[in-house]
C-alpha cells in the first residue's frame, strides 16, 4: 500500500510541471490564437471534401468577385477560390507535416547517437551535418527534385533530408548538455546498455527541444512546399496547392486580385502561426 501511495505521488509530482507548462501557454493569446489557426487548416485539410466542396470544377463565372454567390470568388478557369484555399491545406499538410516527421525522426535519432559516443562518431556526424547545412537548402531542394521528380513521397523524403542535420545539430547540444549529469552516470553504472541509456533517459530529458525544432521545422517545410510549387517543381495543374495557385493567377493581381490573395494569405497565416506555437513552446519551456 505504502509503495503503491508513493508511486501515486511520484507520478502526480511529474505531472505537474506539464500542468503549468499548459496552463502558462493557454494564458498567452498569441499561443491560443495561432494555436487555433493552425487547428483551422488541420481541419480544413481533412474535411473540405465532406463538405461537397470541388476544387477543379468550373462554376461558369470567369474571376468573378467574392459575394454571396461566391465567397472568396473564383479565377481565371472559373473554379472557387474559396474550395482551392481550403483544399491547398491538404497538400501543404501532407508535404510539409510528413516531411518535417521524417527530419525530426533522422535528426533527433543521429543528433542523440553523435552526443552519447561523441569521439569519431561525433566527428564523422558533424562533418556530414556541416556540409549539409552549409548548401543552400532552396537550391540543394530545386537540384535534387529535378533529378528524382517531384511526386509526393519524394517531396517528403527531399525535405526530411534537407531539414534533419539542422534537427540533429541541436540535438546533439542539448545531448552534450545532459551528458554530464548524475542520471546518466548512474544509468552507466548500474551496467545499462547505451540503446538503453539514450532511449530511456536522454530523449525524455530532451524532448522539449525536440518538440520545438519539429514545429520549427514544420513551419520552413509547409514554406518550402509552397515555394517549390510556385517554381513548379512541387505540386502540378490541376492541384490546388497554394504555391502553384498563387503562380498560375499572379497575372491577374490586377484584375482579379482575391484569386491570389485568399492563397496568399493562406500560406502566410499557416506558416507564422506555427512558427509562433513553436516561440512559445520555447519560451515556456526553457
Amino acid at each position: 500500500m505504502a509503495v503503491a501511495i508513493t508511486t501515486a505521488a511520484s507520478a502526480e509530482a511529474r505531472a505537474r510541471p506539464g500542468r503549468r507548462r499548459l496552463r502558462a501557454l493557454l494564458r498567452r493569446p498569441t499561443f491560443v490564437v495561432s494555436a487555433l489557426i493552425v487547428l483551422w487548416w488541420v481541419g480544413a485539410a481533412a474535411t473540405w471534401r465532406l463538405f461537397g466542396l470541388n476544387p477543379y470544377v468550373n462554376t461558369g463565372h470567369i474571376n468573378l468577385a467574392p459575394g454571396w454567390h461566391q465567397l472568396l470568388g473564383t479565377d481565371s478557369l472559373g473554379r472557387s477560390v474559396f474550395a482551392r484555399t481550403l483544399a491547398g491545406a491538404d497538400t501543404a499538410l501532407l508535404v510539409g507535416a510528413f516531411g518535417c516527421l521524417l527530419a525530426t525522426v533522422l535528426g533527433s535519432a543521429l543528433g542523440v547517437i553523435a552526443g552519447y559516443f561523441r569521439g569519431w562518431v561525433d566527428t564523422a556526424f558533424m562533418r556530414l551535418f556541416d556540409v549539409l547545412v552549409v548548401l543552400p537548402p532552396l537550391i540543394f531542394l530545386i537540384v535534387v527534385v529535378e533529378a528524382f521528380g517531384a511526386s509526393v513521397p519524394a517531396l517528403i523524403v527531399i525535405i526530411g533530408v534537407v531539414f534533419a542535420p539542422g534537427i540533429a545539430r541541436i540535438i546533439r547540444a542539448a545531448v552534450l548538455a545532459e551528458m554530464g549529469k548524475k542520471y546518466v552516470t548512474t544509468a552507466k553504472v548500474q551496467g545499462e546498455s547505451a540503446a538503453r541509456i539514450m532511449a530511456r533517459e536522454l530523449v525524455p530529458n530532451v524532448l522539449p527541444t525536440i518538440v520545438i525544432q519539429a514545429t520549427l521545422s514544420l513551419a520552413a517545410a509547409i514554406l518550402m512546399t509552397a515555394t517549390l510549387s510556385f517554381l513548379g517543381l512541387g505540386a502540378q495543374p490541376p492541384s490546388p496547392d497554394w504555391g502553384l495557385v498563387i503562380n498560375e493567377n499572379r497575372v491577374y493581381l490586377e484584375s482579379a486580385w482575391w484569386s491570389v490573395v485568399f492563397p496568399a494569405v493562406a500560406v502566410g497565416s499557416l506558416v507564422v502561426a506555427t512558427q509562433l506555437v513553436a516561440d512559445n513552446l520555447k519560451e515556456v519551456w526553457s
